[in-house]
């Protein structure tokens, strides 16, 4: 096989691979599962701090810190479906169908808003 032909083949299954796992959904459809699901332990806002979390160890992850804005949506959502081992965080494949978890993972991005600082104005013109 050609370089340019196992470029494009593998691209190809790059691409494909890429959009079946970030899965989409619909936020506004997540809000009311996440705050029914979700809040107790990682609040309202994402942060960590639901009603149950001084009760937990470790604590839920602050779904609006870097390190979790940076995980890819299929990542998110695997830890969504499957839990996350020796913590308190659950699976949610067998409580939750296909949809409803990816309307979650939709509206936990929208926990992440990022506000970029103001610039500094320029400096004056003339004496």
């Amino acid at each position: 096989m050609t370089f340019p032909m196992f470029f494009i083949l593998n691209f190809a299954f790059f691409i494909a691979a890429t959009s079946a796992a970030a899965p989409t959904g619909v936020p506004d459809q997540g809000k009311p599962i996440f705050e029914a699901r979700c809040a107790s332990c990682h609040g309202l806002q994402g942060r960590g701090d639901g009603p149950q979390a001084p009760f937990l160890s470790p604590r839920p992850a602050s779904l609006i810190s870097a390190g979790t804005s940076v995980k890819t949506d299929a990542e998110l959502f695997a830890i969504i479906n499957n839990g996350k081992p020796r913590t308190s965080m659950p699976a949610w494949k067998d409580a939750l169908n296909e949809q409803d978890r990816r309307d979650v993972l939709a509206y936990i991005r929208t926990l992440v808003r990022f506000h970029p600082k103001p610039l500094t104005p320029p400096p004056p013109n003339g004496p």
